[in-house]
């Protein structure tokens, strides 16, 4: 068993990929879109068109992203009847991605009845967080009876991240303190101790922490109450301020971070501001990290943001070359796609840049799972 079909369903799309886990490389991979709308007439459908082109391939397994699994979930876990109602039952915790993953699941099952079905957390490499870490200053009862506590997401890209920066450096995983810095649309922190999760930005849900494309991150909670009681906003519209109207798109009329850098490069005001506090707010977690970690051994930029924008890494880390984080400007303005250093020879700390590579940390955990079952 080598090949991994790894399924990451939307409410109206699947993005697939299959992967031979062996050589780590990709056979193939794609998007179905539009489904229900001018498209497939539903996500079994569009697994059944998926799977006709398969070129032939074989496919020994099926690995599902699965945005939420609560604190039930810290590990890839086989699929069964009891496995999804309990992704159904943490819907309420993920509720526009958590239905739309079991939507996929569902499908790939009629699709593929004959293979095993595994999901993999996104939550899940959070787990390790201590309760210091994890628990918000509430009412105990409260917070346990309705499961509100942080969990953090981007867990499976934070994970390969910081293990493949343990390889690159040639230094032991367990030895390491690093920083992942997943820097997207939606953006997130981790500190990661020896391999652990010890603390990360996003909370609840993936609103919490940096500034994102359309996310407002860190607020005081007190705004929501303001803004109900002058601005007369219900619950629904709140959380569509928050999660869709905010962020880059609220503080400059668009969410996407080159449309952003080439406004502020033309001398827009508002640009220049919004990029100063996407800015501030990834230092401040830099800081913070730093003392949770006792110290830094590497920084590690990932994402799209993260692995391609040359001047916003620079400038996030610039003020920072007191706690020896410093960047070598010709390594860092390097067009590359491998893993890379970009901070000088003998810097105190190591800055990376290291490609995420979700489908195949799915895969691996798939086939890792099924091995150790076997």
């Amino acid at each position: 068993m080598t090949t991994v079909f790894v399924v990451n369903s939307g409410s109206s799309s699947i993005k697939y990929q299959l992967i031979d886990v062996e050589s780590e490389s990709s056979l193939l991979s794609g998007t179905v879109e539009r489904i229900g709308d001018g498209g497939p007439a539903d996500h079994t459908a569009a697994m059944v068109g998926v799977l006709g082109s398969l070129d032939g391939h074989a496919v020994d397994a099926v690995g599902h992203s699965v945005v939420h699994g609560g604190s039930l979930f810290a590990d890839a876990t086989l699929i069964t009847d009891e496995v999804l109602e309990a992704i159904e039952g943490l819907s309420a915790l993920a509720p526009l991605h958590n239905p739309a993953n079991l939507l996929g699941i569902r499908a790939a099952q009629v699709a593929m009845p004959d293979v095993a079905h595994v999901a993999v957390f996104d939550t899940a490499f959070h787990q390790t967080l201590p309760p210091a870490a994890y628990t918000y200053a509430l009412p105990v009862d409260l917070a346990a009876r309705h499961g509100v506590r942080r969990y953090g997401f981007h867990g499976t890209s934070h994970k390969f991240v910081s293990e493949r920066a343990a390889v690159f450096l040639d230094r032991p995983l367990a030895s390491l303190r690093t920083i992942v810095l997943h820097l997207g649309n939606g953006a997130s922190v981790t500190a990661v101790d020896g391999g652990r999760s010890v603390d990360t930005s996003m909370g609840l849900t993936p609103l919490q922490g940096l500034v994102m494309g359309t996310r407002s991150g860190d607020i005081d909670p007190a705004v929501l109450v303001h803004l109900h009681r002058v601005a007369g906003l219900s619950v629904d519209e709140l959380d569509t301020l928050l999660n869709k109207k905010s962020g880059l798109l609220g503080l400059t009329g668009t969410g996407d971070m080159r449309d952003v850098q080439e406004a502020a490069a033309n001398g827009s005001e508002a640009a220049l501001a919004a990029l100063a506090v996407w800015r501030h707010r990834i230092r401040g977690y830099i800081g913070s990290y730093i003392a949770t970690l006792g110290g830094v051994d590497a920084i590690v930029f990932t994402a799209g943001v993260g692995e391609n924008n040359a001047l916003l890494r620079r400038r996030s880390l610039a003020g920072l070359e007191f706690l020896g984080i410093e960047i070598d400007d010709d390594r860092n303005e390097l067009a590359s796609r491998a893993e890379r250093r970009i901070s000088p020879d003998g810097a105190a700390v190591e800055v990376l840049v290291i490609p995420t590579n979700e489908e195949l940390e799915i895969a691996r955990q798939t086939m890792a799972l099924l091995g150790s079952n076997a």
